[in-house]
């Protein structure tokens, strides 16, 4: 899918201008991208996600929209990240200030849209901000898929774990999962980026209000994913009944419809 086939409009928070894509119509959905950028394979997710009857905002975040996904790029891009400011890619107890913008804009997102709320899913080194993004009570719908952040998960047991908020916002996540929000997660169960540390730990802040799936990407796996795929909806997503990756998707779908509609 070529990104420049969809709509955009800027939008600006204090010092910053960003540029937000959007498709669709219905309740309103915010797509924080994954590493290296908005993708081919990116922009793919948001068409499935607006054919299925949601609007769909994506906000420029990083990398160059449209180039292709490369090893060499995504490195680059992370390399950036991790001197940037509005990224705080190592810590553990705080979120990064750019959920800042995010919150505002998913606030414009539910004028624009409409509804009861919105839902939003963030992807790799995103996929934590939507816990953050919980501390707005229109979020009614948080997805967080193949969660990245801190970056040091190789380092200590402790970064394995962590979840990338404060603790303000982690006794928000908690409450309103007991009070009935459920966050959905996403990942492969090979995947050292997003180590089990960190499922294991969202299930035992959020209890039953987290509903996990972990797609097996174990050496001889029934459906040939590689031990070391990593995201679940874009690079590795395979539109075929019975693969994991597409049961994933429709879960997600069902998920935004049946909080949203």
């Amino acid at each position: 899918m070529d990104i420049g086939t969809f709509d955009s409009f800027p939008f600006d928070f204090e010092s910053k201008r960003v540029t937000v894509y959007r498709r669709g119509s219905g309740p309103g959905v915010l797509v924080m991208h994954e590493i290296p950028g908005i993708t081919p394979e990116m922009a793919d997710f948001v068409d499935r996600l607006a054919s299925a009857g949601f609007t769909v905002w994506m906000p420029h975040l990083f990398g160059e929209p449209g180039k292709p996904y490369s090893d060499i790029y995504a490195l680059a891009e992370v390399a950036k990240l991790c001197i940037g400011r509005e990224f705080s890619v190592f810590a553990a107890n705080q979120s990064s200030p750019i959920t800042n913008m995010l919150r505002v804009l998913g606030r414009k997102l539910l004028d624009e849209a409409g509804g009861k709320g919105i839902g939003a899913i963030g992807m790799c080194i995103t996929g934590n901000f939507v816990l953050a993004l919980m501390m707005d009570p229109f979020l009614l719908a948080p997805v967080l898929s193949q969660p990245s952040l801190p970056l040091a998960t190789l380092v200590t047991p402790s970064a394995k774990r962590a979840l990338h908020v404060s603790d303000a916002e982690l006794e928000n996540a908690r409450k309103r999962s007991a009070g009935g929000t459920t966050v959905l997660g996403f990942r492969f169960t090979c995947d050292k980026t997003c180590p089990s540390e960190r499922f294991a730990c969202l299930r035992e802040e959020l209890g039953a209000g987290f509903d996990g799936t972990e797609i097996d990407s174990s050496p001889g796996n029934p459906h040939g994913i590689r031990a070391k795929a990593h995201s679940v909806f874009v690079r590795e997503f395979r539109d075929e009944a019975g693969h994991p990756t597409r049961a994933a998707l429709d879960h997600l779908i069902n998920f935004y419809k049946d909080k949203l509609c």
